[in-house]
């Protein structure tokens, strides 16, 4: 089987990070500082990625700001001809920093918040960041740097979408991704905490399309579509080892953000292996690539070109059998699970911020990941 180039890599530069967000995607056993690539080494993943065919890199994490070494990978990057955008919570950027990463070559940020009020959103992230994430949203709309906005949605802020949209024009951002939670990693462990009703999102589907008529022309709305309410799967990544690639703090590379949880994929590293050979001829990134490996419902499906049987990380989650059809799909034989998880009663009473106890309702994530220097050349 040819296999055509990526154009996409997202950058794990650490997995350290000032929120305790219980959405995050991450792998629940982190990668420790210690084990990151270096300087050098990121260089040389830069230079590689061209090779082969990347142009867009998202510098992400964790918190990339933590790296002291950010503006030389940044660097790396633009004299290897891609473009770097970079994800953040905002916390730790000053102006001071984003004029040395726009020095660098720098192109864009998308910087994330939680809800549009200080008080959710610092509750939800686990930590009081809103006010950072305010000044890093004036320094990037002072910069001229192209401006996103990334809010993850869930129960306990999707009624507040319209003043989550509101702010963002606020904030002067170009384009705002309202991204309903994906149950990897420890958002996994959440699920029961984040999951939406069916009626909380009918409401703030109906609220984002009136708000792209009123923006019409203006700041883009982009609505990632929850996957457990629709009955249709998602092509994961555009297809297994189609589009994209993910290289991890410690240079494991993977098919997509969430594979980390697959058991029996191992995933080759950059220490080891070239990005050439890791694309093309892994067995990581040819486990599920195409449609060969596919059995029914999917074999047979006319729409097995397009969404690719749906993601391979959640019907491990939901299945235990990454080689399932994702039980997101209406046609496949474990649907009845995602069924009974957004059937559940307790999930259509109205959300509350609280727990009955007073604490709030989540597993925060507070990361054991260790804390000496990163980003050594």
């Amino acid at each position: 089987m040819s296999v055509e180039a990526p154009w996409a890599m997202l950058a794990e530069l650490t997995h350290a990070c000032p929120l305790h967000c219980p959405y995050c995607s991450n792998p629940l056993e982190l990668i420790g500082r210690s084990g990151e690539l270096g300087t050098g080494e990121w260089a040389r993943v830069m230079e590689e990625a061209a090779a082969l065919g990347v142009v867009h890199a998202h510098l992400s994490g964790g918190e990339p700001l933590l790296r002291a070494d950010l503006a030389a990978i940044v660097a790396a990057a633009e004299r290897a001809g891609i473009y770097t955008q970079l994800v953040t919570s905002g916390v730790g950027l000053h102006r001071s920093r984003l004029d040395e990463l726009a020095g660098s070559g720098l192109r864009s940020v998308q910087l994330s918040v939680q809800d549009a009020v200080a008080e959710t959103s610092d509750r939800i992230a686990g930590s009081r960041s809103f006010a950072a994430k305010e000044r890093a949203a004036g320094l990037v709309r002072e910069s001229g740097l192209p401006f996103g906005l990334n809010v993850v949605l869930h129960r306990h802020n999707l009624d507040s979408v319209e003043e989550i949209i509101a702010l963002g024009v606020a904030w002067g951002a170009e384009r705002i991704e309202l991204a309903n939670t994906q149950f990897y990693g420890w958002a996994l462990r959440n699920r029961d905490a984040l999951l939406p009703t069916r009626d909380q999102l009918r409401r703030a589907e109906e609220k984002v399309r009136l708000w792209r008529d009123r923006l019409a022309g203006g700041v883009r709305l982009v609505w990632v579509v929850p996957d457990y309410f629709e009955g249709v799967p998602k092509p994961c990544m555009g297809g297994w080892g189609a589009i994209s690639l993910t290289v991890a703090p410690d240079g494991g590379v993977l098919p997509c953000p969430g594979a980390y949880a697959l058991p029996d994929l191992v995933p080759p590293n950059v220490r080891e292996r070239s990005l050439r050979w890791i694309w093309e001829e892994s067995a990581a990134f040819n486990a599920y690539r195409g449609t060969a490996w596919m059995s029914e419902p999917c074999a047979g499906c006319p729409r097995r070109d397009i969404d690719f049987g749906g993601c391979r990380c959640q019907a491990y989650a939901i299945t235990g059998r990454a080689a399932r059809t994702d039980p997101a799909c209406a046609l496949s034989p474990d649907h009845h699970l995602i069924r009974e998880l957004t059937g559940n009663p307790a999930a259509e009473k109205a959300p509350s911020e609280k727990a009955p106890s007073g604490k709030a309702p989540f597993d925060y994530r507070r990361p054991p990941v260790r804390h000496g220097r990163a980003g050594r050349p």
